[in-house]
């Protein structure tokens, strides 16, 4: 130490060890875009990317990664296949657009630590998911949580005797057609397969979704890792096509919840 120099009482706490990550998409833009998402915080590194189950298996054989980021859907091996042989080596979180609260549980039962949905999210929940993950702290944004708490319930449920009592009991005609009116009024017109007779790319119906769950241009995005002038062309695109001059009626459109005029 030089002549002088004050000896501090305290030693600075030493700092954290990185975060070693490997990400696995098929999406080539989503990987790069999650790696220099990731690879710009002190305290985190991707140390791989892979294409598939089988490429994230090898990847996560070889560096041995803290978190692995697995997508769902990807071809030859996908997340949900190679999840329970990634899980005997590193903690995995589920890292896709797939929402469907049966695949959600799958991947709960299938050892997934976590399940994160694109556009649930911000980048600051993203790093704080995947450090707090290794401390064993799992994470589910809004749509996986209601997947599992509607699992939960379910199973509750199913253990208790139903009440045959009703909570009301209509005593006319009128009133049963009261009760039932609004319900007609929620149900959608079309079943999901009129999508296609608006003939969006792959890409047109991603943004769609997004549009219909009430993303902003500036949230899509950042999720599809394309520039805000980007979504707009092809919202301005899927406007024409859906014949819709706002998102709310394009979205009533898209969801097939719109009133035939």
């Amino acid at each position: 130490m030089p002549d002088g120099a004050v000896q501090p009482l305290f030693p600075p706490p030493p700092r954290p060890a990185r975060v070693r990550v490997v990400v696995a998409d098929d999406n080539p833009v989503v990987r790069a875009g999650l790696t220099a998402l990731l690879s710009g915080r002190d305290d985190i590194t991707v140390v791989a990317e892979a294409a598939d189950g089988r490429e994230a298996y090898e990847a996560t054989l070889r560096h041995r990664p803290d978190v692995v980021l697995l997508d769902v859907r990807m071809p030859g091996v996908d997340g949900l296949s190679a999840l329970p042989h990634l899980a005997r080596i590193a903690r995995v979180v589920m890292l896709t657009y797939s929402h469907e609260p049966e695949i959600v549980r799958a991947a709960l039962r299938g050892g997934a630590g976590g399940y994160l949905v694109h556009g649930e999210f911000t980048v600051e929940e993203l790093a704080s998911a995947v450090r707090d993950i290794t401390s064993g702290r799992a994470h589910f944004t809004p749509t996986a949580a209601t997947a599992v708490l509607a699992h939960i319930q379910s199973d509750a449920n199913a253990h208790v005797e139903p009440d045959p009592t009703p909570l009301f009991s209509p005593t006319s005609p009128e009133q049963l057609s009261q009760l039932q009116s609004p319900v007609r009024q929620l149900t959608p017109v079309h079943g999901p397969e009129h999508r296609a007779g608006f003939q969006l790319s792959a890409r047109e119906a991603e943004i769609m979704d997004f549009i219909a769950s009430g993303m902003n241009n500036q949230q899509i995005a950042a999720t599809c890792f394309i520039s805000e002038k980007t979504v707009k062309n092809h919202i301005n695109r899927i406007f024409a096509k859906l014949h819709s001059s706002s998102r709310s009626e394009a979205a009533a459109k898209w969801l097939g919840t719109a009133v035939p005029s």
